[in-house]
């Protein structure tokens, strides 16, 4: 095939890929919508059927990753712990150094079982996205505005109403608050030489009020904390882009399964402990960088079928008519009707790319970029 045809072809999948993602996605936000009527009724009963109906959306962004590019993630970690993912509630403490990062925890949650059930503390402005962030409305996801004096009350109440959720969950955290970007990490530093808080080289300080406040609301409820550190072998640098092309990574995630009990419940305490953690974390990196490798057995958890097999019937359900549609406006004959469908199309791919700027690095949030006189809280 030449340049010109691979091209077509790729943009062909692109388009096809968008439109089943984007009439799939608002589907079910649909019929999100209709299970409200649930939550006066029966309050369990609507979380189960929203954890089933989330799946059917995160899961295709899940496959893309598994099944489209390919995407090998191996995981190092204590056999006796690995036993008990999927199997307990718990928070899992993730790095955010990669524009895929959170695309691989959610690829963490699948492999054992709970990514319909996942749960995220995220920004306010995410809530108002179309099909992913009215996803996780439905899924009582935490949203935060990132000003602690609003949010603390707001944000321990949504997680101790998680206190009597029916399905095992894994809670998903970014302690940085922002991904890493060079200028967030020496203003970072900036400020933790201000405090006398030890310096870390791979990472940013971590945001201590959230953590503490997450564990004071699931303590009792939640098991373990998951300490999750994300890398990717010959210096990849991936990209939600890259995987929509197909491109294949080869992530590593380290993974520490540490009791709820080792973690202490005053707040100040609390937080000595998440710095000490994220100089351990610093530590880890360090050797990742200097061996490839990471402590504990390297494990590469089974690929399930069922990302695929919901892919695959969102898109026979929908490529159907959307082909037959398109026979018929070309035997119409009608340029108007082709360039009106045609125009539909592109704006669903569009309408992905938008979702996918939201996550790139360059495109990231702001929080952690300010003066570093700002306090950190």
């Amino acid at each position: 095939m030449d340049i010109v045809g691979f091209l077509k072809s790729q943009f062909i999948c692109h388009l096809l890929i968008c439109y089943i993602f984007v009439v799939s996605g608002l589907i079910i936000n649909f019929i999100q919508l209709f299970t409200l009527i649930l939550w006066p009724i029966n309050k369990q009963l609507f979380r189960r059927i929203n954890c089933r109906l989330a799946y059917c959306i995160s899961s295709q962004m899940v496959m893309l990753l598994e099944w489209w590019s390919g995407t090998d993630c191996t995981l190092y970690t204590d056999p006796e712990s690995y036993h008990k993912y999927g199997k307990e509630n718990a928070i899992v403490i993730l790095n955010h150094n990669f524009e895929i990062d959170f695309l691989c925890g959610w690829n963490f949650c699948e492999r054992f079982g709970v990514l319909g059930s996942s749960k995220v503390l995220a920004k306010k402005e995410l809530s108002y996205m179309p099909i992913i962030g009215w996803m996780w409305y439905f899924l009582e996801i935490v949203f935060c505005k990132r000003k602690w004096e609003e949010d603390r009350k707001t944000v321990a109440q949504k997680l101790l109403n998680l206190r009597d959720y029916p399905e095992n969950f894994w809670f998903l955290i970014h302690c940085e608050g922002t991904r890493f970007t060079e200028q967030k990490h020496q203003i970072s530093m900036q400020v933790a030489e201000a405090k006398g808080l030890p310096k870390l080289k791979y990472h940013l300080l971590p945001r201590t009020k959230g953590f503490a406040v997450t564990v004071q609301c699931l303590r009792n409820v939640v098991s373990a904390v998951y300490d999750s550190t994300l890398n990717f072998r010959n210096n990849e640098n991936p990209t939600l882009l890259g995987v929509l092309n197909g491109k294949k990574y080869h992530a590593d995630l380290y993974v520490r399964r540490i009791p709820l009990e080792e973690v202490p419940e005053d707040e100040q305490e609390c937080s000595n402990w998440l710095h000490k953690l994220y100089q351990e974390k610093d530590a880890f990196q360090e050797e990742y960088y200097q061996t490839g490798t990471y402590p504990e057995v390297p494990i590469v958890p089974p690929r399930r079928p069922w990302t695929l097999l919901n892919w695959l019937f969102w898109a026979l359900l929908l490529l159907y008519p959307l082909f037959k549609l398109l026979i018929n406006m070309i035997n119409s004959g009608s340029s108007l009707t082709l360039a009106s469908f045609a125009f539909v199309i592109v704006m669903a791919s569009v309408g992905v790319r938008w979702m996918i700027g939201v996550t790139e690095i360059n495109k990231g949030s702001t929080y952690g970029n300010h003066d570093n006189k700002q306090k950190q809280k």
